[in-house]
């Protein structure tokens, strides 16, 4: 069994997967190739039926199915699978969006120029010849190929127990770096990166890091990004080059579904505008989208940005072996030098021949008298060969060529013209021998040839190479600003500059901050930066985040967008911006359960929200805030009253527990209080007042709590409590929309037992809702 499948896996990997390094070839491409050459497929003659080029392939070189030599015959006609197709195809041969060639019955193909440069000598005892498959015919073990054809095409393939992967490269390139190896022997890589800048891939793209096509060159193995080029027209993202071997309409379908999941924001239309002139994908973004976060979205989330991963590995007399950049052109140099002193002992020995019978000619002519009268007294035309031999001495080649002479040529032009043939053959055997007996001629011919190859096939670069791009945040993208984040009962939220609301008098109207449904009313305002993350918090007590600059940007009068298209739950009652996550979050439930848990517990949150803390039934959370450590718990009922203890008495739990009792009646909000500062209670009439801490004891976790502003119909109920110092700026926000900025200093400090003054002058029916310190 062992020695089985190590026969099977060398035939697999000899004769399937892996291309010869003379030729870049495997064997299907070059029976193919060979096939078209001897039907006379060349590049200036008609196409042909592909069903007639893959049933001669068939049935004299590649016994296996028909699928399998037309696909490969397809790709070598495919410009965005080939560097240089080796194909010149007429008909459907698919299409970058992943479209399937027509059947061969419908296609024509023939050898493209280019191709010509792979066979070129194959006639003159260059290469290596095997039997086929029945032994009726033989077919090349190799092709001459002058074309560096695995350099400038690469190859992939998969073997059993290995694979390649060699890139495409640029003609001129190759050609300009195999004449500076066989001018200097002992280059090193670096050097030839001067030469060959890197992979040239011909759909184009973006190569990112030199550092990494220098470490794939030198060892023969290593990952190079390819990013696809885009540019940006207005707001807009255009594509315009696509990663080598990307599909575009896979692209563009896996973008629209990304979008549709809300894993990429921003964009609003993607359109395939691609025609003949070439690719085009064009992005809409949202107004407030910015595209250099869409287009890094695209980039991490798509194939628009792939990874090349380079193997060379070949066939090397025979064995698969790994090669460096510098390998792959001595093997290069190695073979044409094989090749180019097989054909010149070719054409010497040709030129000898055809010396041979010119000698035997014009000494038959200068005694064509008794040539011709020793041929006419001969009986038949072995007598005679034999006579001539005997006669003037000539070989039994010349006897023959002698006797096959024309009459035309006792002329005294043909005469002349064989004169001259003969100094030209003279002239042909000294150049071949002077090539035979020097390297440095070889070498000035391999130089010569493929200075021709760049002047007749070469053309510009079109991938671009540029230097590995640091990773670079989202959030090095986004200004850092304050920010103004508004959650309304109704499930909208948007972001706004903070400039947006300037300071105003206490007791104004404020200003209009968000056009609203009917029925709707602002329920959470908060201040936060465009680098915080945000967490929010369910009433059924789960937690999500997202980040700030990540929240809709909205005018001050847009509504702004429903919070369930980008989050898992709409019923959201807390909103906490984090810059970073140190300290703790308290907890608390309307029926006055508070709970402490480390913040970092929430600093990796899945996309559908993790369990920050365990309601109970017919419980919901009211609010939660973060804590320093230190601190006062506040925690402010709606009938007035408010319950003071040191956070101390609250130990931390996990995110799974359900916390102790933190006070005895119904919690409207909670506040976290450092040192000697006010508290400022704020009721949903509009009304409001400071009162020094001090006023208020320290109690028990528990307690029922002391009074803090008096509930009456003139005030209404208690909207919540905030602990502010005269630095302060206070924004409350109202059910109809009305938002107002005031300092805390313009509120006056009242005792516990007292009614407030009016904070924000509402109109009928409207109520305080909100409030935030910013």
């Amino acid at each position: 069994m062992k020695s089985s499948y190590l026969d099977y896996s060398m035939s697999v990997i000899v004769g399937r997967a892996l291309p010869d390094v003379r030729d870049g070839l495997k064997p299907v491409h070059r029976r193919i190739l060979y096939a078209m050459n001897e039907m006379g497929l060349h590049y200036n003659k008609p196409h042909r039926k592909s069903a007639r080029v893959v049933g001669e392939v068939l049935g004299k070189y590649h016994p296996h199915g028909d699928a399998a030599v037309y696909d490969a015959l397809v790709r070598m006609a495919q410009p965005f699978s080939m560097r240089y197709c080796l194909i010149d195809g007429q008909g459907n041969f698919g299409s970058i969006d992943g479209d399937s060639p027509a059947a061969m019955r419908y296609t024509e193909a023939r050898l493209s120029k280019i191709s010509q440069e792979l066979l070129k000598d194959i006639d003159k005892d260059t290469v290596e010849w095997r039997d086929n498959f029945d032994g009726t015919l033989k077919e090349p073990v190799f092709l001459p190929a002058l074309l560096p054809n695995l350099l400038v095409n690469g190859s992939t393939g998969i073997a059993v127990g290995m694979s390649t992967n060699m890139a495409p490269h640029n003609l001129n390139e190759v050609v300009d770096a195999i004449i500076a190896t066989i001018d200097n022997p002992d280059i090193t890589t670096k050097e030839l990166m001067r030469y060959i800048k890197g992979p040239d891939f011909p759909t184009g793209g973006i190569i990112y890091g030199r550092n990494d096509i220098y470490r794939a060159y030198e060892t023969g193995r290593g990952l190079i990004k390819v990013r696809a080029k885009t540019h940006f027209e207005g707001n807009d993202i255009v594509v315009t080059e696509l990663p080598y071997m990307v599909n575009k309409a896979e692209v563009i379908k896996h973008i629209a579904e990304l979008v549709r999941k809300d894993v990429i924001k921003g964009i609003a239309d993607l359109r395939d505008e691609s025609d003949r002139k070439g690719i085009r994908i064009f992005i809409k973004l949202k107004k407030d989208a910015v595209p250099e976060i869409v287009q890094n979205q695209l980039f991490k989330h798509t194939q628009l940005e792939t990874t090349f991963g380079i193997l060379n590995i070949a066939l090397v007399d025979g064995e698969p072996k790994l090669l460096t950049l510098k390998e792959l052109i001595n093997e290069y140099i190695k073979h044409r030098r094989i090749i180019i002193r097989k054909r010149s002992e070719y054409d010497l020995k040709k030129a000898k021949e055809r010396k041979h019978i010119l000698d035997g000619f014009i000494v038959a002519l200068e005694n064509i008298d008794e040539v011709v009268s020793l041929i006419r007294k001969s009986k038949d035309a072995k007598e005679a060969r034999e006579k001539l031999m005997q006669r003037f001495n000539f070989s039994e080649e010349q006897a023959k060529e002698i006797l096959s002479m024309r009459l035309h040529t006792l002329t005294s032009m043909e005469r002349e013209a064989l004169e001259n043939e003969r100094k030209e053959k003279i002239k042909e055997i000294e150049r071949l021998e002077k090539i035979l007996a020097s390297t440095e001629e070889i070498n000035r011919i391999i130089k010569e040839e493929l200075i021709y190859l760049k002047e007749t096939y070469g053309d510009e670069r079109r991938t671009e190479i540029r230097e590995a791009k640091v990773e670079m945040d989202i959030e090095d993208l986004i200004q850092e600003e304050d920010v103004v984040i508004i959650l309304t009962n109704g499930g909208y939220i948007k972001r706004l500059s903070l400039d947006e609301y300037r300071s105003q008098r206490r007791g104004g109207k404020g200003l209009m901050a968000m056009k609203m449904k009917d029925e709707d009313t602002i329920y959470k305002i908060i201040k936060a930066s465009t680098h915080d993350t945000i967490l929010f918090f369910s009433s059924d007590g789960k937690v999500y985040s997202k980040k700030a600059y990540e929240i809709p940007y909205g005018s001050r009068q847009s509504k702004g967008r429903a919070i369930i298209n980008f989050l898992p739950s709409g019923n959201i009652v807390e909103l906490i911006p984090v810059s970073n996550f140190e300290g703790n979050v308290i907890f608390a439930t309307e029926k006055g359960i508070v709970k402490k848990s480390r913040l970092r517990l929430f600093s990796k949150i899945r996309a559908n929200g993790i369990k920050a803390i365990n309601i109970g039934k017919d419980d919901r959370l009211v609010a939660a805030k973060i804590s320093k450590g230190g601190g006062k718990i506040i925690l402010a009922s709606y009938d007035g009253y408010a319950c003071m203890f040191d956070e101390k008495e609250i130990r931390p739990m996990g995110r799974a527990a359900r916390g102790v009792i933190g006070m005895r009646r119904m919690v409207a909000s909670m506040e976290i209080a450092y040192g000697n500062i006010d508290i400022l209670t704020i009721t949903e009439n509009g009304y409001g007042k400071r009162t020094p801490i001090s006023e208020y004891r320290v109690t028990k976790r528990g307690a029922k709590g002391v009074k803090t502003i008096k509930v009456n119909e003139r005030n209404g109920k208690v909207v919540g409590v905030m602990a502010v110092d005269e630095k302060d700026e206070i924004m409350l926000s109202t059910k109809k929309g009305m938002m107002i900025r005031i300092k805390a200093i313009d509120i006056r400090r009242q005792g516990r037992n007292t009614m407030g003054v009016r904070l924000i002058r509402l109109n009928e029916g409207d109520k305080v809702v909100s409030f935030a310190k910013i």
